[in-house]
């Protein structure tokens, strides 16, 4: 679809994002206002901040509403006259899911639950929904397509994004709806609020001479840029129908010894880094993360930024707005 033919076609396009003040959904936010569409965000502040929406709130086809998916009701409002929703409001804390099990369940699960119902109320039939690599536990298959076999599950995080995963294919299925579901690798870039990114930088900021590695830093892991994720959800947003799974990630991969180095060059740092023993960084931390992209590639999308760029962009956005650094480590 040329741009021209996209801009008559978006004039009029209602789309709803959940966890619009967040990292991904800003960044969402701001690729549809600039397309022409019309944007209501709802996100209940607990995680994202209005500071990333300051461009969109100066257009006046964005809205934005303070909100809880678990209220259902004022959820189904939100829900009114909305032809798209782009669902990315989740808990997204993997690795201390233990400490607090029923976030995951609530958040993610329930959550979307009260979306599909709130969407089925008000006729929404167009789903995009933000999944996870972490559905693939210790994948077996590398790199990983979507249709692997399923390993047991390695994190609460993980298992309550493929619950909710089967709860959408279920409306799917039943006719309620169509929609997409993208299975992501970790992202990075401008707006980053949480991950591992953060934590070493934090890190090196109270003291730039030792940096401490969680796990052996063997673990491989594969991280795409935010604003070739959100081209992928803008090239798929006229495309869904029935029920789809695309991974979303890199073609390549690094281990966390690279990405910890880059962090340091980044900084202009030589650190000591110190490693523990354990192949994994904590209890759910998968060790290979590593998705086959052939789908999403097969529809005209390709990856613009290297991992490596997409590392040292997260810190110099962090270096820039060290609220948001500072925000990430108080909690």
């Amino acid at each position: 679809m040329g741009l021209q033919q996209l801009s008559r076609y978006s004039r009029n396009v209602r789309v709803l994002v959940t966890g619009g003040a967040g990292f991904i959904g800003s960044n969402v936010v701001d690729a549809l206002l600039a397309r022409g569409y019309n944007v209501r965000a709802i996100d209940n502040l607990s995680t994202g901040t209005t500071r990333f929406l300051e461009d969109a709130s100066s257009d006046t086809k964005f809205e934005l509403q303070q909100l809880d998916l678990l209220n259902f009701e004022s959820l189904s409002a939100s829900c009114r006259q909305i032809d798209l929703v782009i669902h990315l409001a989740a808990n997204a804390d993997v690795r201390f899911g233990w400490n607090h099990p029923r976030r995951d369940l609530e958040q993610n699960i329930v959550a979307t639950q009260n979306l599909l119902e709130a969407m089925r109320r008000n006729g929404v039939q167009k789903l995009i929904f933000s999944s996870t690599g972490s559905v693939y536990g210790d994948a077996t298959i590398i790199p990983t397509p979507e249709d692997a076999p399923f390993p047991v599950q390695t994190s609460l995080y993980g298992a309550s994004k493929l619950s909710a995963e089967a709860m959408i294919a279920a409306y799917a299925t039943a006719g309620h709806l169509s929609a997409t579901v993208f299975r992501f690798v970790s992202i990075l870039g401008p707006r980053y609020t949480h991950g591992h990114v953060i934590d070493f930088v934090a890190q090196l900021q109270q003291n730039p001479l030792v940096l401490k590695v969680l796990g052996n830093g063997q673990q491989r892991k594969s991280y795409l840029h935010v604003s070739d994720c959100v081209a992928a959800l803008m090239l798929c947003m006229e495309r869904i129908a029935g029920f789809k799974v695309l991974n979303l990630g890199h073609d390549d991969y690094c281990t966390v010894h690279d990405s910890a180095r880059w962090i340091a060059e980044s900084l202009d740092l030589r650190p000591q880094m110190v490693f523990g023993n354990s192949v994994r960084g904590w209890v759910g931390d998968n060790s290979f993360i590593h998705l086959d992209n052939s789908k999403i590639r097969s529809l005209g999308w390709a990856p613009t930024c290297s991992i490596r760029d997409s590392i040292t962009d997260t810190v110099a956005w962090l270096m820039e707005n060290k609220w948001a650094l500072h925000r990430a480590v108080l909690g």
